[in-house]
């Protein structure tokens, strides 16, 4: 290991860094490391804290968060609830970000009671209610995506494969309502300070319907958990799900959560995706 960065960015993005801040020092290393994302705590010689993430050519994760930021993420973070970016080089991938206290949700006390989820649906609901537009092709290439992991190597079950092919093929992929959506809202990418919901990650943001930020809540919280589902949707302020087109937000990200977790070796997550699977699957 090498200086603050631990020689995990490039030296065009350790330079870049160290343009912009004073004497960076290493506070901790916050990467997933399932994932080509680096994402560093640092310390300033000022005492300010941020944060810096970086990719590198393959990961499009830093190139989404960058687009979310400022115009997307502004009603979170003008209020303290998601980190403001700092600056950004899009074309070396790599941010910074003002550092948010708090440690994650998952995992903790909070994760199982229902005020965090009443502030986790507020906090989306300004997300989504910014804008919105029609998309007459978003399912389509959702769907050619969700296809496309039975291409690359995976454990599906060849009949749980071939039923879900079925199902997708043979969709009308109607035009849909989008709007800006973070794509992975769920405790991991939750912070709680003091009894207060914050939020990280926007490197999935995109355009999408509302209802996709509630698939992997479904998927795992809320099973066997109404109270916690009730109070997020309170929290909303309505339930964003049509019923035909939420079966399809489900059985899609079944797909490529079993197919993605096989590839990075995640198992635990990959049985999760084969769970998923079944469910969705029994939902036709």
């Amino acid at each position: 290991m090498s200086g603050w960065h631990l020689d995990r960015l490039n030296p065009a993005q350790v330079a870049w860094v160290e343009a912009r801040l004073r004497e960076p020092r290493l506070v901790s290393d916050m990467s997933w490391n399932l994932i080509e994302s680096i994402v560093l705590r640092l310390r300033t010689s000022s005492g300010d804290e941020v944060v810096v993430k970086a990719g590198d050519s393959t990961n499009h994760h830093i190139d989404r968060e960058i687009a979310a930021h400022p115009t997307y993420t502004q009603p979170l973070t003008s209020t303290g609830h998601a980190a403001r970016m700092l600056d950004a080089f899009p074309e070396q991938r790599v941010m910074l970000l003002d550092y948010l206290p708090g440690h994650l949700l998952e995992g903790t006390d909070a994760e199982l009671q229902p005020d965090a989820y009443a502030q986790a649906g507020s906090l989306l609901r300004r997300l989504h209610t910014q804008t919105s537009r029609e998309d007459d092709e978003y399912e389509e290439r959702t769907t050619a995506r969700a296809l496309s992991w039975f291409d690359r190597p995976h454990r599906l079950d060849a009949d749980a494969e071939r039923e879900a092919r079925r199902i997708l093929e043979a969709d009308s992929a109607p035009m849909v309502s989008v709007v800006p959506t973070h794509g992975d809202w769920q405790p991991r990418n939750w912070l709680i300070d003091e009894g207060t919901v914050r939020v990280i990650d926007f490197g999935r943001f995109a355009f999408r319907p509302a209802a996709t930020d509630l698939v992997r809540l479904a998927a795992k919280q809320w099973r066997g958990r109404p109270d916690l589902e009730h109070a997020f949707l309170d929290g909303y302020g309505e339930d964003p799900r049509d019923q035909e087109r939420w079966r399809l937000h489900e059985l899609r990200e079944a797909i490529g959560t079993a197919c993605w977790a096989y590839q990075v070796g995640d198992e635990a997550f990959e049985a999760e995706g084969h769970r998923m699977l079944a469910d969705a699957l029994a939902a036709f």
